[in-house]
């Protein structure tokens, strides 16, 4: 009887001292992935909110920089670096030639074939836009123009569209000149699509150029 019992109770000890020695496993939460450009944050997914899903647009979410460039990127050539569309407007957000030499690039085969100098492009014409039209932004900021509310980035938005002149024309005739570029694409609807994005980064340098 006495063996058995010491039987048993070794079995126990043992099975104890191997149990020891597992410990329980705490997983290691990551509350989300960062992404960020120029080391600013742009924005952070996972969310334990489930709000923050409830406008979300993969790829591109929230109202940040990013967000306003790749979308107007989609708007005017779905994103591709390599489109031409069939009035010779170039690249991912569509630059005409004489917009590419007003900041700085005389050769537009290069131009196509550097998806880095288009992006360099595109805050230069923002920068410049941003400069010619810094005293529209500040005096129309907030305001409701032609049942829009006007902000920076619409502004800066719609002079992509239609140059600086086009929506000082729109802002000075209190949104009664209906201007449009050559497919019918209206300056108002660039300020209404692309209104309230964080373009606030961006300076506004008078003769912007690529370098």
């Amino acid at each position: 009887m006495i063996k058995k019992s010491i039987f048993y109770i070794s079995i126990l000890l043992t099975v104890a001292f191997i149990s020891s020695g597992f410990k329980p496993y705490t997983p290691q939460i990551n509350n989300g992935f960062t992404v960020a450009e120029n080391e600013e944050l742009l924005y952070v997914f996972p969310s334990q909110n489930t709000m923050d899903y409830a406008n979300l647009k993969i790829p591109f979410t929230g109202k940040y920089f990013i967000g306003f460039k790749e979308a107007l990127a989609h708007k005017e050539s779905q994103g591709k670096y390599h489109k031409i569309n069939t009035l010779g407007y170039m690249g991912k957000y569509q630059f005409g030639k004489e917009t590419l030499k007003a900041i700085g690039i005389n050769d537009s085969a290069r131009f196509m074939s550097s998806p880095k100098l288009q992006e360099k492009a595109f805050i230069a014409l923002l920068s410049k836009n941003k400069y010619e039209l810094k005293d529209y932004i500040s005096y129309f900021d907030g305001k409701i123009v032609d049942g829009v509310k006007i902000t920076e980035s619409g502004i800066l938005a719609a002079a992509h569209l239609g140059g600086a002149g086009s929506v000082k024309r729109f802002l000075n005739s209190n949104g009664e000149k209906k201007c449009k570029d050559d497919y019918g694409t209206s300056v108002k609807s660039y300020m209404r699509d692309f209104g309230g994005f964080e373009t606030k980064g961006i300076q506004a340098v008078k003769n912007a150029k690529v370098e």
